[in-house]
């Protein structure tokens, strides 16, 4: 398991700052933000080659939505999430991470025929598979992303996520696994994380209350050793606020992090 963290977490005045800065805080990758990031792919690919820092993912950025009703913010999406994949791709990324729909569900419910979220299901596994396609085409993957109730309505457990992976049955699909909304959602994390472990390639790390593990109440080791047991060996990023100084608190978590990880593969 490596470590990784958001650009927007780390202190810099440019890229080049940011990654001599984690390299010396402990972290393994960076995380970019996929706003603005095709713009910034020959600048990225450049300061990386000059470090030990490697690019983890790209999160969202995207514009429109999957799940919208007009077809013209369904196709945004689309068209939008295809260039990060390339992006991603050229930056040696593992993927892009997606969340279809964010709040309530915007399609119609259509009882007796659909509900909204029947037809959400068989709409997103539509729009999917032509970007798992784009995804293989250029050498990385989507990353499905669930998140909590007070965020979306579809993809809240890693199962829900999982199914959709099953059934596209597409390897450059896959999912992500955040320790956040895990914290709500799952009844049991490690649990979870184990039955769908085969579809899992990537991981942000925020304790109970969203801030650097360490700050809250969950119980990273069980969940490092559910990743250890399903065999994950990918970038594992930080998604969170930090309570203080990045500069003292950053290599503090990575520190800590480690002597988790340790305890975890004992």
């Amino acid at each position: 398991m490596k470590l990784a963290c958001q650009e927007g977490m780390v202190p810099g005045n440019t890229l080049e700052e940011k990654l001599e800065n984690l390299g010396r805080y402990g972290y393994d990758a960076i995380e970019f933000g996929g706003r603005g990031l095709p713009e910034r792919v020959q600048a990225i690919s450049e300061a990386l080659s000059e470090s030990a820092v490697k690019a983890s993912t790209v999160c969202g950025g995207f514009g429109g939505c999957l799940l919208d009703p007009a077809k013209a913010e369904r196709d945004r999406a689309v068209a939008d999430i295809k260039a990060l994949l390339s992006a991603a791709a050229d930056i040696g990324a593992v993927g892009v991470i997606v969340v279809p729909v964010f709040g309530p569900p915007r399609l119609p419910d259509l009882s007796p025929y659909k509900t909204a979220v029947e037809i959400e299901r068989e709409l997103l596994v539509a729009v999917l598979d032509p970007l798992g396609a784009h995804a293989a085409s250029v050498g990385t993957l989507l990353l499905l992303e669930p998140l909590n109730r007070y965020e979306t309505h579809l993809l809240r457990r890693l199962g829900d996520a999982a199914a959709v992976c099953s059934r596209l049955g597409n390897p450059n699909i896959k999912l992500m696994a955040d320790f956040f909304h895990m914290s709500i959602e799952e009844r049991d994390v490690a649990a979870a994380i184990r039955a769908c472990g085969q579809w899992l390639a990537h991981v942000h790390l925020a304790d109970s209350n969203r801030l650097l593990p360490g700050f809250g109440h969950t119980d990273f080791v069980a969940g490092f050793r559910a990743l250890r047991d399903v065999g994950f060996s990918g970038y594992m990023a930080l998604e969170c606020g930090v309570p203080g100084a990045p500069e003292v608190e950053l290599p503090l978590c990575a520190d800590r992090l480690r002597q988790m990880i340790e305890a975890a593969t004992a």
